[in-house]
């Protein structure tokens, strides 16, 4: 079994900074892709940001100079780093983790709710 716990989120007011992590543990041999989505009401979830283990990073347009992910592959954690945040990024924010157990399979965390507003 994988567990991905997620801490950080909260209220803020625009133009105000948070960081997320997500920490996973259990049964992982490897894990190749940490990123993270998020979903606001009436929306789709919606990719924010990918960090593979190799290869090229990626944001969503949206977020693109605001936002930052990083990962600590000794600690099995993904970070990110949200500066200037903007009422629309209300949502509820979600850590995915791609893993070898020893079968690639997805992960998912259980959301943390990010609210912008002043």
């Amino acid at each position: 079994q994988v567990q991905l716990v997620e801490s950080g989120g909260g209220l803020v007011q625009p133009g105000g900074s948070l960081r997320l992590s997500c920490a996973a543990s259990g049964s992982i041999f490897s894990i190749r892709d940490m990123g993270w989505y998020r979903q606001a009401p009436g929306k789709e979830r919606e990719l924010v940001a990918n960090m593979p283990n190799v290869g090229v990073t990626m944001y969503a347009d949206a977020v693109k100079g605001r936002f930052t992910i990083s990962r600590d592959n000794a600690k099995n954690t993904v970070y990110l780093q949200m500066n200037s945040l903007k009422p629309e990024d209300t949502a509820v924010y979600y850590c995915r983790i791609m893993a070898t157990t020893p079968f690639l399979k997805l992960f998912w965390g259980q959301g943390t709710q990010v609210t912008v507003s002043s």
